[in-house]
């Protein structure tokens, strides 16, 4: 259903001259209906391509939806004000702002008034760490795959004596124990638990509402966060049923450009501002709005409330596709997924996430060869001749020959079958090649 096979215009029928107005105006209809269920069954509007290299980098940034883009243009050139300014020009980007905040709290089940704006995760993610400290409660509570923009926050904080911080570890899939998050709260003096609804690398998703359940069940005073940079525009995500305080989405992460992303904090929940300056952001955020980024982040929420399970399914598809490719090629025994996906459990797994390891190879060399053909990650960074494996794949305990041959490999949207196959031939030419 999400073909980016090319249509026709429809034939446009010659009237008569002595028509009647009605049925011209009936036949216009029925072509404009025609067309927008072609449209529709084509799909979404393709993508530019850079190189013919194939895009798998899904989980790293997500390409700009050309429909969002279409969205942003108006914000750059024709409504340009100011959206505090009371004036002509002010007014359509306030109203534009407005109507943002209302797609991003839909799209998470909030309160519009829940919403506030900023510049990206690692601001979001720093600013609920931040906001959730008080005089008698210090303890911060995370798990070991948080993003760097959560582990180097808490730690930086604990070097200033500013907090104390308890790491809690993740099994073989990637998946935290909700048990040990809530065994892991001082009651009284636990400020934050934060844990990811979404690991980046082996694509676990979190059973946050039950990490939610257990702590709170030890301490009510107890908030909690979750970074979903990583499954807001992937999966549904209803915050109503998280019963999370504070929730991070970012905009690059599904369709929506870099520089903009959105903090949900639960009415009543501290949010001090950070920065001091005009009355932004319900006196929250000082600083002029960068209305075009935001009206982009509404409009790639739409498109996920419009098509989020079409989505899904699609991203999954492309997925186990390429796996059975490169498996097939490369013989099973020779391969492993990480994660959820490794054993078998898609209900815990994104859809759109492949952590592929290869014995014998080394990730991060197949990758430099590939580099024009296929865009992709490793888990795996070489430095100084040596292969380091990532933090995420040492806590879930992968070997380390698996870990050092581990490539994050990830679809969205617009990834087609044609490039998952020429994706697999690239990749299987260049692990075999010696």
């Amino acid at each position: 259903s999400l073909s980016l096979q090319p249509t026709t215009a429809p034939r446009q029928e010659k009237m008569p001259a002595t028509t009647p107005i009605h049925a011209i105006l009936a036949v216009t209809f029925a072509a404009a209906v025609a067309q927008a269920l072609r449209l529709r069954r084509r799909g979404p509007k393709p993508l530019p391509q850079q190189n013919n290299c194939v895009y798998l980098d899904y989980a790293a940034t997500c390409p700009i939806y050309p429909e969002v883009g279409d969205a942003m243009l108006p914000y750059l050139y024709s409504h340009w004000g100011n959206p505090s300014s009371s004036h002509a020009y002010g007014a359509p980007c306030r109203d534009a702002v407005t109507k943002a905040r209302n797609s991003v709290a839909t799209l998470i089940h909030a309160d519009s008034k829940e919403i506030t704006f900023c510049s990206c995760g690692s601001e979001a993610d720093n600013w609920a760490i931040a906001a959730s400290l008080r005089d008698d409660r210090t303890h911060v509570v995370v798990s070991s795959i948080e993003h760097p923009a959560i582990l180097a926050c808490v730690d930086a904080l604990e070097e200033q004596g500013r907090c104390e911080v308890t790491k809690v570890g993740v099994d073989k899939c990637g998946i935290v124990d909700p048990a040990a998050v809530a065994a892991a709260i001082r009651p009284g003096k636990t400020a934050l638990v934060s844990i990811m609804l979404a690991n980046n690398e082996v694509g676990a998703v979190q059973p946050v509402s039950r990490i939610v359940e257990s702590v709170k069940a030890v301490d009510a005073g107890v908030l909690v966060h979750t970074d979903a940079a990583q499954a807001v525009g992937k999966i549904d995500v209803d915050v109503s049923e998280l019963n999370v305080d504070y929730l991070t989405l970012v905009g690059h992460k599904f369709g929506a450009p870099k520089g903009v992303a959105a903090l949900f904090h639960r009415e009543g929940v501290p949010l001090p501002s950070m920065l001091y300056g005009g009355g932004q952001e319900n006196g929250r955020r000082a600083g002029t709005e960068a209305v075009p980024n935001i009206v982009a982040l509404g409009a790639a929420a739409d498109i996920w409330l419009a098509e989020g399970a079409a989505i899904a399914a699609h991203s999954a598809k492309q997925r186990d596709s390429l796996r059975a490719a490169l498996e097939e090629r490369l013989g099973a025994s020779r391969c492993a997924v990480n994660g959820p996906l490794g054993a078998g459990d898609t209900v815990n797994a994104l859809p759109n996430v492949l952590s592929f390891a290869v014995r014998g190879c080394v990730a991060s060399s197949v990758l430099s060869k590939v580099k024009d053909e296929v865009a992709a990650s490793a888990s795996a960074a070489c430095h100084s001749g040596t292969a380091a494996v990532s933090a995420v794949l040492k806590a879930v305990g992968v070997e380390q020959e698996l870990a050092v041959g581990t490539l994050r490999l990830s679809v969205g949207r617009h990834t087609t079958d044609a490039e998952v196959r020429r994706a697999a031939d690239v990749l299987v030419r260049a692990i075999l090649d010696p």
